[in-house]
């Protein structure tokens, strides 16, 4: 029996994880993007309710937390904190990325990986949402280091992966490099050679069109927003945030789609060049930050007419979101859009943000673009690129195949398109129009609670 209405319930809920996780305030921004949008489906659904669907979801399934004692190159040994998240499996193993960061927390990986439960859900592959990585900063450390702290690393982790299991991959900070030393840690700890690592090289089970799969996933969920709101990224002038790997293949798509990417950013600042980063540009940021690992002050010094703002960490606003345009692209990391970015953009003519990062935009910029119609593709719909190519990855290993780079990249703008087909029919089928942050939590939230009502309480 349904005791209390779907609004106190979700009420009720956030109430009890707030008083519980009082020093998570990532995971209980996420979860209260989320919930809120599932009033009409607990109204509709009443099994949803009566079998606790909601409580069970907001708590992970496991939370792993061990020691990482390495050695750095002067023969110190060093401490760092690791983690992995298995939040929920219900349509499949674990999958999710490993995070090196000194930002790390408990908090900040439950966040993420509550956000990968709805964005696997939404890719339509058989993956279940998980989390992972340490307070290990891999900035300015040799390779053996890093080799040497990812051998540790994994020296605890194996014991809890596995590739019908959870699957991790990378995220900030662990790129490439990392997943080769991880990877190869886990094989000679296992004596085995599967799929348990995504992001891999290509000589060793990768697949094409990973490392740019989070970027160009986010430019073609931008283009179907575009396209369905009668309108064209083709001659756009679009900010982009960040200069890593999802920020870097956004801007080459825009590029190849006819729009002109304007800014790039790392922690120390950005730069804004008014004539638009070309592709020969862009080929010299990408040298830049994965091979010289250098500053996007650079950019400045090499091109004239652009020009480099420093971070000013006091500021209530980020002049980067300043800059006219008509399209952004939060490629960063999370809460870079505020409430006075999001009026910034709207008053610069912004009609379209599609998110790169996770959940880089707060409920207070989420309610400005909503009030001003901006097309707004939320980071669990538009970033979903990245992980549904890891799950085609997944599916290549397993069939011991390697798809040429058409076909994975064809397969990519299907999934995009579909993901946003799900989230558009899902907003106006509960009731929430043309929204699809509403849409993409309910139609990612659907998959999932069925699944957990089909396999009974545990």
């Amino acid at each position: 029996m349904i005791e209390s209405t779907s609004s106190s319930r979700v009420d009720e809920v956030l109430t009890a994880l707030e008083a519980r996780y009082p020093d998570q305030p990532d995971f209980l921004q996420a979860v209260g993007e989320v919930v809120p949008s599932l009033v009409p489906v607990l109204e509709r659904h009443p099994e949803f309710v009566e079998s606790n669907i909601l409580e069970r979801i907001v708590e992970p399934e496991r939370v792993l937390k061990f020691r990482v004692s390495w050695v750095d190159d002067e023969g110190h040994v060093n401490v760092n904190r690791g983690f992995r998240i298995g939040f929920n499996g219900a349509i499949g193993p674990y999958k999710g990325g490993l995070r090196f960061h000194p930002t790390v927390t408990e908090g900040v990986l439950k966040f993420l990986a509550f956000e990968q439960v709805f964005k696997n859900s939404l890719t339509g592959q058989p993956i279940g949402g998980g989390k992972g990585g340490s307070d290990f900063d891999p900035r300015g450390r040799s390779d053996g280091e890093v080799m040497r702290f990812c051998q540790s690393f994994m020296a605890e982790l194996y014991r809890h992966i596995g590739p019908d299991t959870d699957i991790p991959a990378g995220d900030i900070g662990v790129g490439g490099r990392e997943v080769g030393y991880l990877f190869g840690a886990y094989r000679k700890l296992t004596n085995t050679f599967t799929g348990v690592l995504t992001g891999r090289g290509l000589e060793y089970g990768g697949s094409l069109i990973r490392p740019e799969a989070t970027g160009y996933g986010a430019v073609y969920f931008a283009d179907e927003m575009a396209r369905h709101g009668g309108r064209s990224l083709e001659g756009a002038t679009c900010l982009v945030s960040g200069s890593g790997n999802v920020a870097q293949f956004a801007a080459e798509k825009l590029i190849e789609l006819g729009a002109r990417p304007v800014t790039l950013s790392d922690s120390s600042g950005w730069i804004h060049d008014p004539d638009g980063i070309d592709r020969n540009k862009l080929a010299w940021v990408m040298e830049l930050k994965n091979e010289r690992r250098g500053r996007i002050s650079e950019y400045a010094d090499e091109f004239t007419g652009a020009s480099y703002h420093a971070t000013d960490r006091s500021a209530s606003s980020n002049p980067l979101w300043s800059v006219k345009s008509d399209c952004a692209f939060p490629c960063a990391t999370q809460n870079e859009i505020l409430g006075a970015d999001a009026r910034n953009l709207v008053e610069g003519g912004c009609w379209l943000v599609s998110e790169g990062a996770n959940m880089p935009t707060d409920p207070t910029g989420q309610a400005v673009f909503r009030e001003h119609g901006v097309l707004y593709g939320p980071g669990k719909a538009a970033n979903a690129g990245g992980v549904a190519v890891s799950a085609l990855e997944m599916s290549q290993a397993s069939q011991r195949q390697f798809w040429d780079r058409g076909e994975v990249d064809r397969k990519l703008q299907g999934i995009m398109k579909n993901i946003h087909e799900m989230s558009a029919h899902a907003a106006a089928e509960y009731g929430f129009g043309q929204d699809l942050l509403h849409g993409s939590n309910v139609a990612g939230f659907l998959k999932v609670a069925r699944a957990m009502l089909a396999q009974g309480v545990f």
